[in-house]
Formats: C-alpha cells, structure tokens, sequence
C-alpha cells in the first residue's frame, strides 16, 4: 500500500467515524489482534456505523431516519400545509424521509493540511522525509473532524512509514483501548494507562499481520483526553503499512518516544479545530420523558384514540395506538435540533416548508401513491424544536394528515413556554 492509498484509508475512517454512538467492543478487536492497528479498527468500525449524516434508529420499529433534508430521489410527495403542491421529498426508506449531508464544512478556526504535516515532523527527530501528505480540517469530505499526516521517515537505517490521526469524540462515543490477550493476538508488548490529567494511554509493539504471512511491525501510541481528543500514531518497519518488503528490523521509534508525540502540546491548536464526530445527542434532548410525551399526546389526539404503550428513548418513541378494536401505531421524534458537522442547518431542512402563522415550519411527507395515508408531519419550532409524528409501520393509519399537523404544531411540546 502506498503513503497515498494509506491516507485515503484514513479518510475513510474518518469518516465511518461520524455515525452516531460509535462502540465497538473490546473483546471482538482482541480476537482479531488490536496490534493490526487503526486498519483493522476501520474495517470494524466500517460494518458497525453508518457513515455521512448520523443515523438515528426509530426503537422498536426497525425503519431509521436520517437527519432530514431535501435531494435525493424522491419517492414521495411533498405537501403543503393545504395538502396542495409538489416538490421533491427527500430520499427515502420504505417511504421516510432522509437527508443528505452538507459538503461544508462547520465555520470555525481551520488548520491545513501543511499545518498537521509541519506538527508532525517538528515533534520527530532528524531524518530524511519523503512522500509526505496532510489533511486538515478544511477538507470537505471529513467536514471538520479529522487532521491527519503521513511521512515515510528514515534515519539512515531504512524507511519507515509514519502515520497521524486527530479526532474528537463526544462523551461516551470514543472507545477505550484495552490490551489484547497475546494468547489470540500477535504482540510483543502493550500498556493501557491513565495519566495524571484523566488521559489515557495506550502503546502497543505488534505486528501488521496476525496470520504471519509477513513481519512487518506496527508500533502505536493512541492518547484519548477528558476533552474528546484522540491523537494516534503509528508507525511501522518498512516504506508502506502492507504489501512493501521491511526495510529494517524494528520502526525507528520507542515507546517512549511515541508517547511523548502524541502527549505534546503542539497539538492542542489542531485538536481545537478539529470538530467533534456523532451526534450530540445530549444536545438535542428536550427533557420530556416517555411519561410526559405520553401524557402530552394523549391531550392531542382525537377522541376515541388512546395510547396503548410507548417504547422508546430520549428523542424517539415508538407509541401503540388503538381506537375501539383497530390498533395502529405512531413514531414519534422530540428533540432541539443541533446539527451535526457536516449536517444540513435547520434552512436547509426547512427549505420548501410552509410558514405558519406562529413562524414555525412545516412539512408532511406521503408516499405519491395515495398521499392520504402513511403521512408524516416535520415541524420545526421557532425555538429550533422539531417535532416529527408519523404513521407507524404496524396497524391502520388512525390519523388523517390534518390531525398529524395539529399533534406536531402543537405548543404543548413547549410546556415550558
């Protein structure tokens, strides 16, 4: 693998790293041999996100909606608040909207791609330095949350492939990197360490390939602060990560200088940069409970509807309806919307609604077969609240378009106004 084709594997793990939550568990990267390094770790991350717009799935109901927008095939009409007029809707799933991202990336100071690249190699000591390569955080395809570098480095005892990555993490979406059992796992030695400012420290000697079939050595130190960062180095013992011959025994490089790279404070400009990935979900929570969302849409539907159940979590909720003996079901979605990088803003959601009276924004999405059933309502509030209700995919449809507005327009879901 070339320096050039190991920094777009970077970027696409940067970005695989923007869906929302990401986890993936400590036990299955053992298994697989945590010295593999961040390849590995991408291609898990890869099967276990979904990238661009952050996914949010819909509990208990099996359809995910994305964060809303307009592009896309339509697969569907666009109504207005009359129930009149046509536009694009947005892509869809089994008739959901969705969005797609924003190629912009989120206003904020900026570091190049040179500036990470002149980080690097001033934190390394002297050596000739070839095929040399930065990303910053005004590339459009990361939008903001990932600075990374890649320089083959030789100190006169042969080359060797030297890697960055910086990224930010959410609270609870970053992962902890525990040592492998070298049992299952193809390593020499590894830390796992706190130090004294709450950061942790992992450095690991290992190797490229866990089945053998080459030597090539991966020596890696990741630093994940109580700010979110997370700042990765690797390097390894020949020009390439894989497919190029070793060119020397070892990388150039202890432990212990590994560690003193990524704990240095030279990167704190970039790490300010550099915007957090996923979704702020504790942003974008209203403080409504199930209960209280259940209690509030009971007061908004129509007589003859009841609530029957309500699953779900702090944005969405799943709610079982019945009218005498027919049953159906309602998604519902609550939440401040606070884009993520990348994400359309609240205008571009909001492009082609309709204005009420109040300045709110609405939208109601049906399928072009038969627009009277299967309807959604997206409204967004002025105080940037949007409240989404749509005909659950179980049981008849018990709500006519009107009545799916007025639950959404509804100032109840502001009961502290």
């Amino acid at each position: 693998m070339s320096g050039q084709d190991k920094f777009e594997d970077d970027l696409l793990f940067a970005l695989t790293r923007t869906g929302e939550g990401f986890r993936t568990e400590a036990a299955p990267l053992a298994t697989g041999g945590l010295a593999r390094g961040r390849r590995r770790w991408r291609r898990r991350s890869a099967a276990a996100v979904v990238s661009g717009a952050a996914a949010l799935a819909l509990v208990g109901t099996g359809a995910v909606y994305l964060s809303g927008g307009s592009g896309g095939s339509p697969a569907g009409t666009v109504l207005t608040a009359a129930g009149s007029g046509s536009g694009s809707a947005p892509a869809t799933t089994s008739g959901t909207p969705m969005a797609s991202a924003s190629a912009s990336a989120s206003a904020g100071p900026v570091i190049t791609g040179d500036e990470v690249l002149a980080t690097l190699q001033s934190l390394l000591p002297k050596g000739k330095v070839s095929g040399a390569a930065g990303r910053g955080t005004d590339d459009g395809p990361t939008k903001g949350t990932f600075a990374g570098a890649n320089l083959v480095f030789d100190d006169g005892q042969g080359a060797s492939l030297v890697s960055v990555a910086v990224q930010k993490h959410r609270k609870g979406q970053g992962q902890d990197r525990t040592c492998p059992d070298p049992k299952t796992a193809r390593i020499d030695s590894c830390t796992a360490t706190t130090l004294a400012d709450g950061s942790k420290l992992y450095l690991s000697q290992g190797y490229e390939y866990p089945d053998h079939r080459a030597d090539t050595k991966e020596w890696m130190a990741v630093l994940t602060g109580p700010d979110g960062r997370e700042i990765s180095v690797s390097e390894w013992n020949a020009p390439e990560e894989k497919g190029a011959p070793d060119s020397r025994p070892n990388p150039p490089f202890t432990l212990d200088q590994l560690k003193a790279v990524v704990t240095d404070k030279a990167w704190d400009r970039i790490v300010a940069a550099v915007q957090y990935d996923g979704v702020d979900r504790a942003g974008q929570e209203t403080g409504l409970s199930l209960q209280d969302r259940q209690a509030i849409l009971a007061k908004l539907l129509p007589a003859g509807v009841t609530v029957t159940g309500i699953t779900g979590d702090e944005i969405f909720a799943d709610v079982r309806l019945a009218q005498g003996t027919a049953t159906g079901s309602l998604v519902l979605r609550v939440q401040k919307l606070v884009p993520a990088p990348g994400d359309p803003t609240p205008e571009q959601l909001f492009a082609d609604s309709t204005v009420l009276p109040d300045g709110s924004r609405l939208k109601l999405y049906g399928p072009a077969s038969d627009p009277k059933t299967k309807m959604m309502a997206d409204v967004l509030h002025p105080d940037n609240l949007r409240v989404m209700v749509s005909q659950g995919p179980t049981g008849k449809p018990l709500l006519t378009p009107d009545q799916l507005k007025a639950i959404a327009t509804s100032p109840e879901w502001n009961p502290g106004k």
